[in-house]
């Protein structure tokens, strides 16, 4: 690639002629036109390319936010790295975006996609699962001879090309690696390693497309002195931005669970009786690590109200001191039997070095959950399916700080420093964004706020009931879906409900089924009753090709990242504000370290996570100029708490309407209605 200091015109002028009318992009593609919020975030960027620093942009639905940074990422021909949230994005880079533009401007560049080494088939572990293939399900079986028979041809092995192969299949964790059970150099596969070719790509390609875990993974493993796999980049994008903290949070913590134990009872099983049969009690080892696993489990209480129990003295909330201790010191012995095994055979084969490597490994875990938490982080007790002990930072200030804002390395004075673009549609709801920025240290950073071009007002509509349940009232959810059943009926479906909890979905996914039992014209669909992507195809087909239109409910994973532009969607309902839950010990911790800084929990935290959660959520309506609906939030806090204003002044202004019945009405007025309501 080219430097950007050779370059005949600067960075910026090459820029604003290529987002000009009449330019690159304009001749690209008919329906492409000057958006000034678009402009002015890609100059904004193009500076701080050229004078390094970070760039914090929050850049409103349809200001279009992706080609504003990459034209700019792309023309200074520098290494980039682009981090996103989500695998869709990725892939939507990689696939569609950046080949659009590299074409398009005539730039030499060659690109690399890197996702998490779950995401690869690891043949070494495929040929150790075909002795376990009796003892596997049916399911499991099928899906296994599906990728048998794409492993033979496959050239990335990225198993999101497996055909039928669903994202949740349990054949995937019997035939990928994790940071736990891969093996490294010593594998017997490492040479055609797909995990391997993939890193060895991306560390040779100008623009290099990644997710926040890898991001993380890659600091990880710096500090564990092991050579870095992503490769030195003077300009680094992240893309759903917003994600960032929690992201980093969640991988920079440490853990301790049942199904850790469990996996590598079954690895160690599988090994043992394949390649040192006879050399040890295998099964005697593993049933005893087996057990102390399950009886951890059944140690705990069964019903835990948000998955969590706060964990300040030797033991969790809930948890008899001495039961936990014995337990955990039953997990203790196990690993140290199973480690003393493992320690005789280690030289038979890479797998038992690996093994042995692991079960110390785990065996220094718990001796951490023993000693009292490290300072500045938060410790609690993980109960969902599975047990988990997790101790985590508060934040990823320190991180950012001291690992990512610094100069390239080795650079001489006349270099300019690296550059870091922060972006997202939602980082917050103040001018200087510090919901986002003060969390992930980014202080001093550059602020920029582009507002959306879509004409709100007269595309949507934004209603809050008056006359309603409160949200701990029991009726509360089967009002939402008598609501729900009321739009969908007005709309021949065309709406999405959007919970705060499962509990909520279920009652309304009950109801609706009910509602709508003898009418075929509306299908309902609940989240997981079919994979995650099938629901979101079926609903945004909508009522097309003479099927029945889609009413939809679904909770967290459904708020962002769930796009259905056009007429499949025309009605969105969130049935409460989405505040954290006060009891998390996570949400707790922050909550006392602010207020012990002066700060206020509610207004800086829980409202504002509330806040940034509601208006990516509101997001799934309108997303193009074409788009047409109606938001209806069924939480009369908005209207009634001082801090609903707030709110309504954080969200699109969209046009807001009190009464019900006149919602209705007005939403017939903007939206194709069904052919059944006169």
């Amino acid at each position: 690639m080219t430097s950007l200091h050779s370059a005949e015109k600067n960075l910026s002028h090459r820029v604003a002629d290529t987002f000009a009318e009449g330019g690159l992009l304009s001749r690209l593609a008919n329906s492409f036109h000057v958006r000034d919020g678009q402009v002015e975030m890609a100059m904004a960027v193009s500076d701080q390319i050229e004078k390094g620093g970070a760039l914090v942009v929050e850049a409103g639905t349809g200001v279009g936010k992706t080609y504003a940074y990459l034209v700019p990422s792309l023309l200074c021909g520098e290494r980039i790295l682009i981090s996103t949230a989500t695998k869709a994005l990725q892939d939507q880079l990689f696939k569609r975006d950046i080949p659009t533009l590299v074409n398009a401007l005539g730039l030499p560049i060659r690109l690399a996609l890197l996702k998490g080494r779950s995401n690869y088939l690891c043949t070494h572990r495929l040929r150790q699962s075909q002795t376990q293939a009796l003892n596997l399900d049916r399911w499991v079986r099928m899906d296994m001879v599906k990728i048998q028979i794409w492993a033979q041809q496959t050239l990335t092995g990225d198993l999101s090309e497996v055909d039928g192969l669903n994202e949740q299949s349990k054949a995937i964790e019997w035939v990928t690696s994790t940071r736990d059970n891969c093996l490294g150099s010593i594998c017997p596969d490492f040479r055609t390693c797909h995990v391997v070719e993939a890193r060895r790509k991306a560390l040779s390609s100008d623009v290099v497309v990644i997710n926040h875990h890898l991001f993380f993974a890659d600091i990880a493993v710096r500090e564990s002195g092991v050579a870095e796999f992503l490769p030195a980049s003077r300009v680094v994008v992240f893309d759903e931005a917003h994600q960032l903290n929690e992201t980093g949070v969640a991988f920079l913590g440490k853990s301790l669970s049942n199904a850790q134990l469990m996996d590598l009872r079954r690895d160690t099983l599988v090994a043992g009786l394949q390649m040192a049969r006879g050399m040890a009690d295998w099964n005697g080892l593993c049933i005893a690590l087996e057990k102390s696993a399950r009886d951890w489990r059944l140690a705990m209480p069964k019903q835990v109200p948000g998955g969590r129990l706060g964990w300040e003295d030797s033991a969790p909330e809930g948890c008899h001191p001495e039961v936990w201790q014995q337990v955990m010191s039953d997990v203790a012995v196990a690993l140290s039997n199973l480690a003393t095994a493992l320690d005789s055979v280690s030289e038979i084969a890479p797998d038992f070095l690996r093994l042995n490597e692991r079960t110390h490994q785990l065996g220094q875990r718990v001796a951490q959950f023993f000693q009292p938490a490290a300072d500045s982080s938060v410790r609690w007790l993980e109960i969902n399916g599975q047990v988990k002990c997790v101790e985590s930072p508060l934040d990823i200030a320190e991180v950012i700080q001291s690992k990512l804002m610094t100069p390239l390395e080795a650079q001489n004075e006349a270099q300019v420093s690296k550059t870091w673009i922060f972006t997202s549609a939602t980082l917050g709801d103040e001018p200087t964004l510090k919901w986002f920025t003060q969390p992930v240290g980014l202080a001093d950073a550059r602020i920029l706020r582009v507002e959306s071009p879509f004409d709100y007002p007269a595309q949507s509509l934004l209603h809050v009931p008056s006359d309603f349940p409160k949200p701990l009232d029991p009726r509360h959810s089967m009002e939402v879906a008598f609501l729900a059943a009321t739009g969908a009926r007005l709309l021949g479906g065309r709406t999405l409900i959007l919970t705060t909890s499962l509990r909520a979905m279920t009652v309304i996914g009950e109801q609706l089924i009910k509602a709508f039992t003898d009418d075929p014209s509306i299908d309902v669909l609940i989240q997981g009753q079919w994979p995650k992507r099938r629901l979101m195809e079926r609903f945004r087909q909508g009522d097309r090709e003479g099927l029945p239109g889609c009413v939809m409910v679904a909770s967290a994973s459904f708020w962002e990242g769930f796009d259905v532009p056009g007429e499949s969607l025309q009605l969105l309902i969130i049935d409460k504000l989405p505040f954290p839950a006060p009891s998390d010990p996570l949400v707790k911790a922050r909550s006392k370290n602010l207020e012990s800084n002066g700060g206020n929990a509610f207004n800086d935290h829980a409202l504002p996570e509330a806040i940034v959660t509601l208006k990516q959520g509101a997001g799934r309506l309108i997303r193009n100029e074409a788009d047409r609906g109606g938001v209806l939030i069924a939480d009369t806090r908005m209207r009634s708490a001082s801090y609903g204003e707030r709110i309504f002044s954080a969200l699109p202004n969209m046009r807001r309407i009190d009464q019900t019945d006149l919602f209705w009405n007005e939403l017939s007025k903007i939206t194709r209605v069904s052919t059944k309501v006169s």
